[in-house]
Order: structure tokens, then sequence, then C-alpha cells
């Protein structure tokens, strides 16, 4: 099964996309947009950088957890990962990306 972005709303009315693995696990998430156009074009933006392994921040949090950012040629973050309990584990997050976005449709929930 492949991996698909949703595309949802927070609760203050920001659009906001989930990248997620084709067990329905989210794999990366994106920051608030003001509008739907934006949510979509940082959509464009992970299926672009996605597979450029130097896009990916790997990262660790203040209380030693794993994770990464997917960055845009800019250097800006367009998605986040979860939190992981090893650095392998936040490996196979960035592979799972690799695999899943660039091909991954796109399911609009706000509509």
């Amino acid at each position: 099964m492949a991996g698909k972005f949703v595309i949802g709303k927070r609760s203050n009315g920001d659009f906001q996309f989930n990248l997620k693995a084709g067990n329905g696990q989210v794999i990366l998430s994106s920051q608030g947009y003001a509008d739907k156009a934006g949510c979509k074009n940082g959509i464009d933006s992970v299926k672009k950088n996605s597979t450029d392994d130097a896009r990916y921040e790997r990262k660790v949090s203040s209380n030693n957890k794993f994770f990464f950012n997917l960055l845009a040629g800019n250097s800006q973050v367009i998605g986040t990962s979860e939190m992981y309990e090893s650095e392998s584990s936040r490996d196979n997050g960035i592979a799972s990306v690799k695999s899943n976005a660039p091909d991954a449709e796109v399911v609009d929930e706000t509509a």
C-alpha cells in the first residue's frame, strides 16, 4: 500500500499536511499554512526534495529522542518527523519518507 499526503486543518484554522506510510503511520508533518495553496506547495516541495539525502537534518531532542527535519533547497524546514527511541528507527523513518513521498497521492480532508 502506497503512502499518501493528508491535508487537514489545525484547531487554529491553519492548514497542515501529514505524510502517512502505507500502514497509516504519520512519518512527516508540516508546519501550519494560512491557506491551502501554501500547503499544497509544501507537499510539492516534499515530493521534490524527499529523495535527496542531503536534505535530511538528523537531530536529537533535549530529552534524547531522535527525529529529523526535511529541508527545502533554501534550507527551510518543510516537514518534521515524530520522535523516535533510537537512531536506527529515525533512519528507517527517513527511508520511509524517501520511498513513500515521491509518488504519494494527496487526500484533502478539508474539502
